[in-house]
């Protein structure tokens, strides 16, 4: 049995959940979210809350699925409350990175400037050297964020590149440490 999916899950005030055939959409003061359930998985609601079951309570694949379901609507619902937010890090010299329309413009030391298209309903913000990427669907702005730092991951020797502000980058010693050393 899955522990997160067999857990019933609170509709907080101001949140709308409509349940209809296989789709769950999601309503709340931040916006809309829609999911489209396996035909594995039923969810009911009762009350004020959210019932997940699975068709076979004992096969590995459809206890996956039912704490997978119950994970992405606790998510879903969250996210119409709260939302969610990702903040990177852009460090190196003459590294910038600037929102302009609808496109984020960085200088990564590149001889050209990379422009990255800001995807819909996401939200990208940029203080100094911080670019923080917000939205209601915690999928789309991790994949948003996880984009956006691979235009350039940090390197070890000197930590140059974009990074998660609680990112640790593991330095390497240069050439000159190693040989001062022998």
């Amino acid at each position: 049995m899955s522990r997160v999916g067999k857990k019933p899950i609170q509709i907080p005030p101001g949140v709308t959940v409509t349940i209809k055939d296989a789709e769950v959409m999601v309503k709340g003061p931040k916006g809309m979210l829609t999911l489209h359930a396996h035909p594995h998985i039923s969810i009911t609601q009762d009350a004020g809350v959210l019932n997940i079951t699975v068709q076979d309570p004992d096969l590995v694949d459809d206890r996956a699925l039912w704490g997978l379901h119950g994970s992405l609507v606790r998510n879903m619902i969250d996210g119409v409350v709260n939302g969610f937010e990702k903040s990177l890090e852009v460090s190196g010299v003459g590294f910038k990175a600037a929102v302009k329309g609808k496109n984020l413009e960085l200088s990564l030391g590149f001889s050209h400037p990379i422009v990255f298209s800001i995807p819909e309903g996401i939200t990208i913000a940029v203080e100094k050297e911080i670019i923080k990427v917000s939205g209601i669907d915690k999928a789309a702005v991790g994949q948003t964020a996880a984009l956006i730092r691979a235009l350039k991951k940090p390197e070890p020797y000197k930590g140059k590149g974009i990074k998660y502000v609680d990112e640790i980058v593991h330095r390497k010693a240069g050439k000159a440490a190693g040989k001062a050393a022998a």
